[in-house]
């Protein structure tokens, strides 16, 4: 859905156009957030600084430079890296944030299926732990937010190519970790 409309009736003082922009990207915002700090209220701060600055600086976007969500998808990034920076996170946990239910699961295993989910799950939160906060932000916008590589890198602040090497080299320290059989969605990435 295109947001311009919605934006331009905020920008003109329509708090209701405001309001249905920010319930909009709640959620998507606080995933992100959560997922790049890996703590439900560090993201819900930095998920809510995020929404607040855009919404009270919707003059400042420009849609002829990105799409709302990147330039949001922006600022969210820059307020975590921040909120990791104060607190001197030295590595950003996955953890809660895939226990809230944010991965797609199938709700009717069998026993063997929930040991082999469980096991699986928790050697790829295991390796995500492995990686530079830089790699697991590429992944994260990659698999999490589905962004696309110009969004990646608009995101980051880095160029297009930077964006696919650093998604490149995490798929292929996640790999290394892990094996191709273990996480097969690995398999399926296509750097182009």
């Amino acid at each position: 859905m295109d947001d311009l409309p919605l934006i331009r009736r905020a920008i003109e003082g329509d708090e209701r156009a405001a309001r249905q922009l920010f319930e909009k990207y709640q959620l998507r915002t606080f995933r992100l957030a959560l997922g790049l700090l890996g703590d439900e209220a560090d993201a819900e701060e930095v998920a809510q600084d995020a929404l607040t600055y855009a919404l009270l600086n919707l003059r400042l976007y420009r849609p002829d430079l990105s799409s709302f969500s990147t330039w949001l998808h922006t600022i969210t990034v820059c307020r975590a890296r921040d909120k990791r920076r104060r607190k001197f996170l030295p590595s950003i946990s996955l953890t809660q944030w895939l226990g809230l239910g944010n991965q797609i699961r199938d709700h009717t295993p069998g026993p063997e299926a929930v040991v082999i989910h469980n096991e699986t799950e928790a050697r790829l939160l295991w390796a995500l732990d492995q990686l530079n906060p830089r790699l697991r932000e590429a992944i994260v916008l990659r698999f999490y937010t589905d962004c696309s590589y110009k969004e990646m890198s608009e995101i980051m602040g880095c160029s297009l190519n930077t964006a696919r090497s650093r998604l490149r080299l995490a798929v292929d320290r996640l790999r290394e970790l892990l094996g191709e059989e273990q996480v097969p969605w690995l398999a399926t990435e296509t750097l182009r």
